[in-house]
């Protein structure tokens, strides 16, 4: 992350909880954040996100760490009351836990293997929003930023694929119910992106020449989607979902932003 995409001070006074911050697009945006003035509270499954928080002090942001299953309701409770007992309230959530486990045709998926994508990929976000929401509405203020996918429509991941699009029915059904009470409910919808490898895998990686054949399949038709032609970087990926956070955005709700070099999904 360069220098030069940081606006010092966009997040001052602000408590942003950020839900899968150890790794990848969620670690991305907790950095940002911290380094634009804002207090934020990670919550990751993997113990992974208090030595993330530690490094964010250490570089003079106010972070903050917990780990919660959001799989669950009650993980999800745990988390959103600890970050109000910590912070003292909650002006933004950004739910970004989710991610595709495997890559192959709908023919091949086990039962099991559907029911984990879609608790993996929507439960999280349906679970943190009915955790947060009470807390919102009595202040009659705050955003909830959920991360989406435009792999709504696409190959070889179609419980992924419903799963997000749940989400972007959560965005579009919530916004409508705490727009009353001066909340926004928004998304981004990330194509494929660039990212390190991570240091816990979501699910095991192709091993046989057919696996590998479909993962590539995924990573073809993400490219030729992309009127850019091109995979985003963590960079792009968070600079639209700290937009939508900030108070820049305040007349946006209800909307989900595809963040895929053109491709809408």
């Amino acid at each position: 992350m360069t220098d030069t995409k940081i606006f010092p001070g966009r997040f001052d006074g602000r408590c942003l909880t950020i839900t899968g911050a150890a790794q990848g697009i969620g670690l991305e945006v907790a950095t940002r954040i911290a380094a634009e003035g804002g207090e934020v509270v990670l919550v990751d499954r993997a113990e992974l996100v208090h030595e993330v928080a530690e490094q964010l002090r250490e570089s003079g942001g106010r972070a903050h760490s917990v780990t919660a299953d959001l799989e669950t309701f009650e993980g999800a409770e745990e988390a959103i009351s600890y970050a109000i007992q910590t912070t003292g309230r909650i002006d933004v959530l950004i739910n970004v836990v989710g991610g595709t486990i495997w890559a192959k045709p709908y023919e091949h998926y086990a039962p099991e293997e559907i029911e984990k994508e879609i608790r993996r990929s929507l439960f999280p976000t349906l679970w943190t929003c009915r955790a947060v929401a009470p807390h919102l509405i009595e202040r009659h203020a705050g955003t909830i930023v959920n991360v989406s996918s435009v792999a709504t429509r696409g190959v070889n991941r179609v419980p992924y694929s419903a799963a997000k699009g749940g989400v972007n029915a959560i965005t579009a059904s919530l916004a409508l119910e705490l727009a009353p009470y001066g909340v926004r409910v928004v998304a981004t919808a990330p194509g494929g992106t660039v990212a390190p490898e991570r240091r816990i895998a979501r699910g095991p990686s192709p091993q046989s020449a057919q696996e590998k054949g479909w993962y590539q399949q995924i990573v073809d038709q993400t490219v030729d989607s992309s009127l850019l032609k091109r995979y985003g970087t963590l960079e792009e990926q968070a600079a639209a979902i700290c937009f939508l956070a900030s108070e820049e955005a305040s007349y946006i709700t209800g909307t989900v932003l595809p963040v895929a070099g053109g491709d809408l999904g």
